[in-house]
């Protein structure tokens, strides 16, 4: 089990990576893209993620959301531009609040939109505070994700909604004779994944009034197979370097091997995208 320091060591230490892989400057995202008619590049799929999870979500300017999980700040920064709303993201990584806040003050929004350090399972807002919580491929690096949907539930006004997007695994019972799918979390600093139907069935008894999820994975392969190549690609400059930088951190030293084991994964169905929604 990876604990928040170690997920918070994980993207401290590969944020250089995701700045040149996705681009964080122009892409603000560290997620999956879904790819749809009309998309025609790698960052034109990952703003289509933050508008499919906006659209379903009905955000609107007197909205106040939580970006449980917020990474550098592009679902704030949508919302904030296109609806009006405020936003507070939290996230493990110092280093992402600082790049986030910075391009968050470039793009004109640092009045609706802030980011801090926090953590999802333990969150210092009051009870009922936000409209909409927010979690864009974050609770798949919560081990327990029971504890994220205990506080999302908890800071959520009534009648406040949950939207989010993940990788789940496929079945409970799956064969993974290969262990692709430890090797793709040991590398991503995440415990486990848990099934879609177990995740809703969870929000359910939890209290949430209404809970469901749609396939996505179908509009997020190209993404995966975008990671895959870029492994194997970035497979022997990555080791070269760490050959002649011996003192690299324990998950940058591999990062480059994750898109490559996800897309092993995903080939032999073992995991599956959904977009989730709930209404407390």
């Amino acid at each position: 089990m990876f604990s928040q320091k170690d997920v918070a060591d994980y993207y401290n230490t590969t944020q250089n990576h995701y700045e040149s892989w996705w681009n964080l400057k122009e892409g603000h995202s560290l997620h999956y893209g879904i790819w749809e008619d009309g998309i025609k590049t790698f960052t034109e799929s990952l703003k289509n993620t933050n508008k499919t999870m906006f659209e379903k979500a009905e955000i609107k300017a007197t909205d106040v959301v939580l970006d449980a999980g917020c990474g550098v700040g592009g679902a704030a920064i949508f919302m904030a531009k296109n609806a009006g709303a405020d936003v507070t993201g939290i996230t493990l990584s110092s280093r992402q609040v600082e790049f986030g806040n910075q391009l968050i003050a470039d793009n004109g929004v640092a009045d609706k939109a802030r980011l801090e350090v926090g953590d999802y399972t333990q969150m210092r807002f009051e009870d009922e505070s936000f409209d909409v919580v927010w979690a864009c491929e974050s609770v798949s690096s919560a081990p327990d994700k029971k504890d994220f949907i205990k506080e999302a539930f908890r800071v959520l006004k009534p009648g406040g909604r949950l939207i989010m997007s993940d990788c789940f695994k496929t079945t409970n019972d799956q064969k993974d004779p290969k262990e692709w799918i430890k090797k793709w979390g040991a590398t991503w600093g995440v415990s486990n994944l848990v099934t879609g139907d177990d995740f809703v069935n969870w929000l359910k008894e939890k209290g949430f009034s209404s809970a469901e999820k749609k396939d996505y994975t179908e509009e997020v392969t190209k993404s995966a197979k975008r990671m895959y190549y870029a492994a194997i690609g970035g497979a022997l400059p990555s080791e070269l370097y760490n050959i002649t930088h011996p003192k690299v951190s324990r998950f940058a030293k591999h990062h480059y091997r994750s898109g490559y084991y996800q897309y092993k994964a995903l080939k032999v169905d073992l995991w599956k995208y959904f977009i989730v929604n709930a209404v407390k």
